[in-house]
C-alpha cells in the first residue's frame, strides 16, 4: 500500500499501531476489557449476512476503522481524512481527480462522507456531475470524511454497538433496510460518491477476504455470560488512516 500512495498524502498505518484488529487474536474477553460492546447482530432474514452471527474478522475491521477515526480526531486538524483499506487500488490520476472533486463539492454541495469506491446495492440519486447521492452500499475500501463527518461518526459510538463497518456507514446516511440498525444509528451524515469511482478493490481471489473467512462469534452462552468463537480463520483486514493536509 505505501508504495502506491501519492507522496503528497502523509499516511499513518494501523499495522504500526497496537490494537485489536486481527481476527485471529480477538476474543470476547479482549473486546470486553477494552470497553467495546457487540450489537445483537443475528436476525431472522433471507439475507445470509444478517441471519448468521458476527465474525471476529468483521469486528477487527470495524475496530481498525474506529482507530483511524480516533487517531485523525486526536492528532490532526486537517480538513479531510482519507481512509484506504489494504486491498484498495487507486485509479489513474487519483490525486488530481480527488482534489478537483473536493474543490467542486466544497463550493457547491457540502458533504460529510465521500465514497471513492463502493458496491452499490440500492439506487443512487443525481448530484453534481461526477458524483451521486449514494443509496445503501457496501464496502469501505476507500472513503473520505470531513471534520464535521468525523465528529458525527465518532458521536454515533460504534464501539458501544459494534457492527460491520460497511453496514454502519450507510446506516448514518440512508434508511438502512434493517429497522434495528435504523433505531440504533440515526441518520446524521450527508454522503456523496464518485461516479465513476476513483478507487477500486482488488478481487477476492487476489486479496482474499479476511473478514468472511474469520471465526464466528458463537451465540452459545458460557459460564460468565459471554459467548465463544465457533471456528478459526484468518485475520481481519486493516485499513490505512490517511490524512490529506
Amino acid at each position: 500500500m505505501e508504495r502506491i500512495l501519492p507522496a503528497e498524502l502523509p499516511a499513518a498505518f494501523t499495522s504500526d499501531w497496537e490494537g485489536p484488529f486481527d481476527g485471529r487474536s480477538l476474543d470476547l474477553e479482549t473486546i470486553s476489557d477494552l470497553g467495546h460492546r457487540l450489537f445483537p447482530w443475528r436476525i431472522e432474514s433471507d439475507n445470509p449476512w444478517w441471519s448468521r452471527p458476527l465474525k471476529f474478522g468483521e469486528i477487527g475491521c470495524s475496530l481498525a476503522h474506529l482507530a483511524c477515526w480516533r487517531d485523525a480526531a486526536d492528532n490532526t486538524s486537517a480538513p479531510y481524512v482519507l481512509i484506504l483499506e489494504d486491498d484498495a487500488v487507486l485509479g489513474s490520476g487519483f490525486l488530481p481527480r480527488l482534489l478537483d472533486g473536493l474543490g467542486r463539492l466544497a463550493a457547491e454541495d457540502p458533504f460529510d462522507l465521500l465514497y471513492l469506491g463502493r458496491f452499490p446495492l440500492d439506487p443512487d440519486r443525481p448530484a453534481l456531475p461526477g458524483f451521486v447521492v449514494p443509496g445503501y452500499s457496501h464496502c469501505t475500501f476507500g472513503y473520505l470524511l470531513t471534520r464535521r463527518g468525523l465528529g458525527r461518526i465518532l458521536d454515533a459510538a460504534l464501539d458501544q454497538a459494534v457492527v460491520p463497518v460497511d453496514e454502519f456507514l450507510p446506516a448514518l446516511y440512508t434508511d438502512h433496510p434493517r429497522a434495528d440498525l435504523r433505531a440504533r444509528f440515526p441518520r446524521c451524515l450527508e454522503a456523496r460518491a464518485f461516479d465513476p469511482p476513483i478507487v477500486r478493490q482488488l478481487p477476492k481471489e487476489e486479496a482474499g477476504s479476511d473478514t468472511e473467512d474469520s471465526a464466528f462469534v458463537s451465540e452459545t452462552p458460557q459460564g460468565d455470560g459471554e459467548t465463544s468463537s465457533a471456528r478459526s480463520g484468518p485475520a481481519a483486514a486493516s485499513p490505512s488512516s490517511r490524512v490529506s493536509e
